[in-house]
This record gives C-alpha cells, sequence and structure tokens, in this order.
C-alpha cells in the first residue's frame, strides 16, 4: 500500500520551488494557487529569503501549493487506485484533505491563507515559541514539560517531541532538560498547536462552515489520533480544532504501518516527514520528493503500489534532518 504524507511549516528553505518552476504545468499550478492566497507564491519559493518565508502568513500558503503542485505533476490522473492512505502534518493535513477530495483546491487555498494569517496574529499577542526534545524517556519528557507548563504540541515518534509555551517557560526547559535529551530551540513564531492559538480558532469555524466538503477519496488520516476520518464533514471539523490541538504524527505513522504500508513518498518540500518515517516506519520504502529530480523514483512506487507489487527495498531518501515545527 502507498502512502502520500505532505509536510508542514518549517520544511520551507529559500529557493526552493526553483526548480520545480522550470516544469510547465506546476508553474501553471503555482501560480494560480498565488492568484487564491494573494500572494506572489513564485517570488516566495524562489527569491524570497528565510526570514521572508518564515513568516506564518507567507510559509503556510507556500508549503500547501507546493504540494498540491507537486501532486498534480506526481499523480496528474489523481490519487484514485494508486494511493492507500494519505496524511499531513500540521498544516499538510490541508494539502492531503485537498488531495483526498475533501476540499477543492481553491478552498484549501482560502483555508491556509486565513490559518496563517490568523495564527501569524494570534503569535503577536504574547512572547511564545517552540523547542524540539531529542531522546529521553518519553514518559519523562512529557512529566518535565507539564513541570514548565509547557504542551506536547508535536509527538513526532523517533524519539522526538515539539515543547510549545512562552519564552519564558522554554528558557526553563532548556535549564532543566529531562535526563538523556537535548533541547533545540526552533525558529517559529509562536506556540502553535496549544491554547495560544485559541484566538484563530473562532474565525476558522466560521470561515470553513461554508465550504462544500466531501468524503475522502482515499483514506485521510487526522493529527488529532492518527484514525481515518469518518467523513468529508468530519474532516473539516478536526482541520479547525487541529490549530489548537497537539499534532500526534506518531500515531500517524503506526496508523500506516498497522494498514499495511509499504511504501511512502513525501510531497515537497520534502525530506522530514520521510526521515521520520525511516526510524518510525522501519522497512518501509520512502521517496522525498524535494526537487523534480525524485520524481522517477516517486513514479516508480506508485507504479509498483498500482500493479500490486513490492517495492524495491532501497529506494534513495534522505536521512532524518534537524527537527522542524509543523505548523
Amino acid at each position: 500500500m502507498l502512502a502520500i504524507v505532505c509536510p508542514g511549516q518549517g520544511s520551507q528553505t529559500p529557493g526552493f520551488l526553483a526548480p520545480w518552476l522550470e516544469l510547465a504545468p506546476f508553474r501553471e499550478r503555482l501560480e494560480a494557487l498565488s492568484d487564491v492566497a494573494g500572494l506572489d507564491l513564485v517570488a516566495h519559493g524562489t527569491t524570497s529569503d528565510a526570514e521572508t518565508i518564515k513568516d506564518t502568513a507567507v510559509a503556510q500558503p507556500l508549503i500547501v501549493a507546493a504540494g498540491l503542485a507537486a501532486a498534480a505533476v506526481l499523480l496528474p490522473a489523481g490519487p484514485a487506485g494508486t494511493v492507500g492512505v494519505t496524511a499531513g502534518h500540521s498544516v499538510g493535513e490541508i494539502t492531503a484533505s485537498a488531495l483526498a477530495g475533501v476540499l477543492t483546491d481553491h478552498d484549501a487555498m482560502v483555508f491556509v491563507r486565513e490559518r496563517g494569517a490568523g495564527m501569524a496574529a494570534a503569535s503577536a499577542q504574547a512572547p511564545t515559541g517552540m523547542s524540539a526534545v531529542l531522546g529521553g524517556d518519553p514518559a519523562e519528557v512529557l512529566t518535565v514539560l507539564e513541570r514548565h507548563g509547557l504542551t506536547a504540541a508535536n509527538a513526532n515518534g523517533a524519539g522526538q517531541t515539539v515543547a510549545a509555551g512562552t519564552l519564558d517557560q522554554l528558557a526553563a526547559l532548556a535549564a532543566d532538560p529531562p535526563s538523556r535529551a537535548r533541547v533545540i530551540p526552533l525558529q517559529v513564531a509562536g506556540a502553535f498547536h496549544t491554547h495560544h492559538m485559541a484566538p484563530a480558532v473562532a474565525a476558522l469555524e466560521a470561515l470553513a462552515a461554508d465550504f462544500d466538503v466531501s468524503d475522502p477519496g482515499v483514506t485521510l488520516l487526522s493529527n488529532a489520533d492518527g484514525r481515518p476520518v469518518a467523513g468529508g464533514t468530519d474532516a473539516r471539523a478536526r482541520l479547525v480544532r487541529q490549530v489548537s490541538s497537539p499534532v500526534r504524527w506518531d500515531l500517524c505513522m503506526q496508523t500506516m504501518v498497522d494498514s499495511g504500508v509499504t511504501a511512502l513518498v513525501e510531497l515537497c518540500p520534502a525530506g522530514t516527514l520521510t526521515g521520520l518515517a525511516k526510524r518510525g516506519m522501519p522497512g518501509v520504502a520512502t521517496v522525498a520528493v524535494k526537487t523534480p529530480d525524485d520524481l522517477a523514483a516517486a513514479q516508480q512506487l506508485v507504479s509498483d503500489s498500482a500493479q500490486g507489487g513490492e517495492p524495491a527495498s532501497e529506494v534513495p531518501s534522505p536521512e532524518a534532518t534537524t527537527p522542524e515545527n509543523r505548523a
């Protein structure tokens, strides 16, 4: 079974879309999505600097648009018949929802545009942030986070938890970390997936109520609990609640393993989710679609899955990278 996964905020890097824009279908799709977002995503994906694309209001539409455009190139006929399951980490769940047919690409971009703006505004209300906690005993990590008043905003599996809260709380964690664990501050604008994002939820709930949604055409996993969503209405409600709720990517990976996933393709800007899969989903063939050069390997996995064949045991894939937030 083939899984298509979609990354979240923090996966973008300056110029990451430059090679993609040489593909006419990709450029055309990105330009159309730019019009919906009201942003020049072509410029943000090629010439904008790191500080510009770190802005939540820019990063989130950029990442979703990049994933949708890459999916259109990789799966021109759509996912039906080839993709068994799809999931996205945080904002990537919007990409996955559109890929599964729950949202149209247009509504996905409207939603992510307002989500990014709302989360940026919520982040501006107080000095908050996030830090990755690598290693340590999982139970002790949670105990230490609770002691410092922090939230485990991302449970990423493979020994990686992302803590979120005020900058003072994060400073206390750095000074008093769990034993045998490293704490790495993340370059993000706020405490995503915590109560600090509550101001963004009500506006998104009102916005999403006007969307016409469809039931997923392929199995769509939820960040809330790693389980398949019950239908289009359920998926829409979960996208709204996700903004202020923790991301359980560890449970998404476990569900994929339990469901018999044998191959996984990560849409651009790819790398981190395949890195987590190499440690959390041993034996699963992975391809990170970072540039068009990766399309051939990804298409081979798609073809093998469609024909019911076994994926190659060795598929080029990047190693796990420095942890990044997935907002």
